[in-house]
């Protein structure tokens, strides 16, 4: 089921809910997924099969499409965008769900957004955050070393794809692939989230998951030992295969389920 709402400045986002399989509600606080940067909810969390994994764990699961992406509205002013505005939009959804407790869940550019979310609202209880390591404590959000704003924005807006430096053609592929809007996707990528995340203020139980074979998850421990309470797992793959492992669904599935 697909809804929307109107964020704090009127841009639609739209979001998708699961409830648990049936006669399986688990009673647990709803999950709140956020996905990467190009990605979508279905993309990130249907495919890869972590839906399906809560769902048949009794878990109501809420997918939010984020300002620039899937189904929600896409401006092309990067004053609109940055992680700090999609944390706010993760916020103002648990006030329309009226949840007072949350699981949450990010990767990559939703990693970044839900550690800063998680850092100032007490109703998130438990973190799960893939695809990040090192960068979010020595940058404050996704490893520009690997990801150099300036590179993602010329890469998206380049005319003809031929003209896209090597380093950035899977991106550019990627985006292409997934009917994105480019522009909205270069928007992002102006403000992308750099500069001090609290940490030291994630104080709920928090799971730091990455690809061994990660540049932008590079160094995870670097990360893990930064947030009060977290561990890490590490998985096969890279940023985008990552999520394929297997075990990537049921180790999401495991933490939330877990004891503080």
């Amino acid at each position: 089921m697909t809804r929307e709402f109107t964020s704090f400045d009127d841009v639609t986002i739209r979001y998708h809910r699961w409830d648990p399989a049936p006669g399986k509600d688990s009673g647990m606080p709803v999950v709140v997924l956020h996905h990467g940067f190009i990605a979508d909810t279905h993309t990130n969390w249907v495919r890869p099969g972590v839906v399906e994994v809560l769902t048949r764990r009794g878990r109501r699961v809420v997918g939010i499409d984020a300002r620039g992406h899937g189904r929600s509205d896409k401006p092309h002013d990067a004053r609109r965008y940055g992680e700090r505005a999609m944390a706010r939009d993760l916020l103002d959804l648990l006030d329309v769900l009226g949840e007072e407790r949350a699981h949450l869940v990010g990767y990559s550019m939703g990693a970044v957004t839900a550690l800063l979310a998680a850092a100032q609202d007490e109703r998130v209880t438990r973190l799960v955050v893939g695809g990040v390591g090192a960068g979010v404590v020595e940058l404050g959000g996704v490893d520009t070393r690997e990801l150099p704003p300036e590179l993602v924005v010329a890469a998206l807006l380049a005319e003809d794809p031929a003209d896209v430096p090597l380093r950035m053609a899977g991106l550019r592929i990627w985006a292409d692939e997934v009917g994105a809007d480019r522009r909205a996707l270069a928007a992002q990528g102006r403000a992308m989230h750099q500069g001090p995340t609290a940490l030291a203020d994630v104080t709920v139980p928090t799971l730091v998951l990455a690809g061994a074979d990660d540049p932008l998850a590079a160094r995870p421990g670097v990360l893990a030992d930064a947030l009060p309470r977290a561990r890490l797992r590490t998985l096969h793959g890279d940023h985008l295969t990552a999520v394929r492992d297997p075990t990537f669904a049921p180790a999401i599935a495991d933490f939330l389920e877990s004891a503080d």
